[in-house]
């Protein structure tokens, strides 16, 4: 039961010390932070509307298509990390899956750009 509690203890003891560097960290960056708005500072940023004006207002669909593609192929690229760390360690069939991978996704990129979603015209 003792030892329950001191392994409990450094759990809590990092939890409150992770609470109090947050508030800390915070707190100085209302102190030290220079704060000084301007029309730069506040307009619209990457996505071309602005973002306080009425939700029912046609805005461009094309921002959102690109940043969901770079979410797609950017997650995909992350599987190639362990790939290329443990590579000696693969077998023949885990490399050809890993071929196989690399040709949907060459064909998934070929596809988004034949059909003209990355086109900005």
């Amino acid at each position: 039961m003792i030892l329950f509690f001191t392994d409990f203890s450094k759990i809590i003891c990092l939890f409150f010390f992770a609470i109090i560097l947050t508030i800390v960290i915070i707190f100085l960056s209302f102190i030290v932070g220079v704060s000084s708005p301007d029309v730069e500072k506040v307009s619209a940023y990457e996505c071309g509307f602005d973002p306080y004006e009425d939700a029912r207002n046609v805005f461009d669909v094309r921002f959102y298509l690109v940043a969901i593609l770079f979410i797609v192929f950017d997650l995909e690229a992350v599987y190639f990390f362990p790939w290329t760390v443990s590579y000696d360690l693969l077998s023949s069939d885990a490399i050809f899956i890993v071929l196989d991978f690399l040709v949907e996704l060459t064909a998934g990129f070929i596809y988004a750009w034949e059909v003209g979603t990355l086109d900005w015209n």
